[in-house]
């Protein structure tokens, strides 16, 4: 009986002395104090503490889902720098203006490209050019097929204008003079024209609306004109009625140029 109670004792003590250290292992494991490395891996499965970078696998991340490609391209933005430059109408390289940025950055509508494409080719600008032609100076030479207009100076030179001239039907050629010449001119449509087209006005007064522009040189006795034009697009182009059409700027300084009895050739 006292051999029982003393082998029990022994067992009971035993136990105390192998159970304290696990014990204070569990609640240091309890406090999050694992050590690190390959122990707090199997309890935790992360190497964490010490063991951090030595290689320990780590805990898998949930797979992000990727939504399908609708075949939609999608410009490249540019850099924010290009970006920046873009905006202030900037390029590398070149000095910057300091002060207020342009409307535009302020959400101001952008530029009509209508607006850009009416731009005047450079080969209907104004210009002085060489001119072989036997026409004496101070005689205007319109050349309908390539939609210029020459006022003839002396040594082989002429100023060239761009025009626009009678569309296919209403082309003509041969010899005038000018017989008038109005500053914003009134415009009464002939009959003629009014038969084709009854939407026109009877009669407008002279102004920027009106389609004979700021100037208006009259050839004889016919119904033709040189004259400026509100649609300074039409340079260049064959759209009119048999007139010739010159840019305002361009009237102007022809008309401030030629007298009356000028003699025009029209080829």
């Amino acid at each position: 009986m006292r051999r029982s109670v003393r082998l029990g004792m022994g067992v009971a003590a035993a136990a105390f002395v192998l159970c304290g250290p696990a014990r204070a292992q569990q609640a240091r494991y309890a406090e999050g104090g694992y050590g690190g490395g390959l122990i707090e891996y199997l309890v935790t499965g992360s190497a964490g503490g010490s063991g951090a970078g030595r290689g320990w696998p780590q805990r898998a991340t949930p797979q992000q889902r990727v939504a399908a490609y609708s075949g939609e391209l999608v410009p490249v933005e540019p850099e924010p720098s290009q970006a920046y430059g873009q905006a202030y109408g900037q390029s590398y390289g070149a000095p910057q203006t300091y002060g207020a940025p342009p409307a535009a950055a302020y959400g101001s509508p952008p530029a009509d490209p209508g607006r850009i494409g009416r731009a005047v080719s450079p080969e209907y600008q104004r210009q002085e050019v060489a001119f072989a032609g036997r026409q004496k100076p101070g005689t205007i030479v319109i050349d309908t097929a390539g939609k210029h207009l020459y006022l003839v100076q002396a040594g082989q030179r002429a100023l060239r204008y761009g025009i626009g001239v009678g569309r296919p039907g209403f082309a003509w050629s041969g010899l005038k003079t000018v017989s008038r010449k109005a500053e914003w001119p009134d415009w009464t449509p002939p009959a003629e024209m009014l038969a084709r087209r009854p939407d026109l006005p009877r009669h407008m007064a002279g102004g920027p609306e009106n389609p004979l522009g700021a100037r208006a040189l009259y050839l004889g006795s016919s119904l033709y004109r040189i004259h400026g034009t509100n649609e300074p697009n039409t340079i260049g182009q064959s759209v009119s009625s048999g007139c010739i059409r010159m840019m305002n700027d361009d009237v102007i300084d022809l008309y401030e140029r030629v007298p009356v009895g000028t003699r025009v050739e029209v080829l």
